[in-house]
């Protein structure tokens, strides 16, 4: 189900690590961290996604609020010694069909998630980061619409209904994401305001008669989002 996203992953050998040593007085702290819920209302599908920035690290271990281990990361060989500063991953996505919803969440209770590394020079590397369970719904994809006329190619509008405030949070911005796999990939994408509801598409980005497919993206304070899906041809 996943598109191309602008954070790439460094080659790491992920493993199951135990033992990490407590944090100490000296500890550097991430300069990001972060985990969210994705949800395609389209597929029917969960996943989680985290990630992190700091300075060059080896290990890292992220807890959940109820102090279980959620992944563990070891960074071995060249890019061990090297060490890793941005870092992002998502989970498989099973269909609710095969994983509910609620047993999705249970595996990712809502509360604080805490970040414990090791520097490349022996440090300790800490952070947290909140996980709510406030979830966006499917944004109302209006054009194109599903099995619907081609698109002009000199006028290839997107246009979405508003979404509205998840309980306790707030939409806060709308990323529509256009592909076209075929004969080679090429995506554009653009962020929009929470109170936007279309963009156009540029001219120069399409091609007649070529397959495409948007996706629609409703993202809330917390950094949750819900993916609407269309896919559609240009004339």
């Amino acid at each position: 189900m996943r598109q191309a996203r602008t954070w790439m992953v460094s080659a790491v050998a992920l493993a199951v690590i135990a033992g990490l040593a407590a944090p100490d007085a000296w500890a550097a702290r991430l300069d990001q961290a972060a985990i969210f819920i994705e949800i395609n209302d389209t597929d029917g599908d969960a996943g989680i996604q985290i990630f992190l920035d700091g300075e060059g690290w080896d290990t890292m271990q992220v807890f959940g609020p109820n102090g279980r281990m959620v992944m563990g990361v070891v960074a071995d060989g060249s890019v061990g010694f090297q060490g890793i500063t941005e870092f992002f991953i998502e989970s498989a996505e099973p269909s609710f069909d095969e994983q509910p919803l609620e047993d999705f969440l249970a595996l990712f209770p809502a509360g604080i998630y805490s970040f414990r590394g090791r520097t490349t020079d022996g440090r300790s590397l800490i952070g947290a980061a909140r996980l709510t369970h406030r979830i966006p719904e499917g944004p109302e994809v209006i054009s194109p619409e599903e099995d619907g006329d081609p698109l002009p190619i000199d006028d290839a509008v997107i246009e979405w209904e508003t979404v509205p405030n998840p309980e306790g949070s707030r939409i806060t911005s709308y990323e529509i994401i256009v592909e076209r796999e075929e004969p080679s990939l090429r995506v554009f994408r653009a962020d929009m305001g929470n109170r936007q509801t279309r963009v156009t598409i540029p001219r120069e980005f399409l091609q007649r008669r070529r397959e495409y497919k948007v996706e629609v993206i409703a993202i809330e304070r917390s950094g949750n989002r819900t993916i609407s899906e269309v896919e559609f041809e240009v004339d």
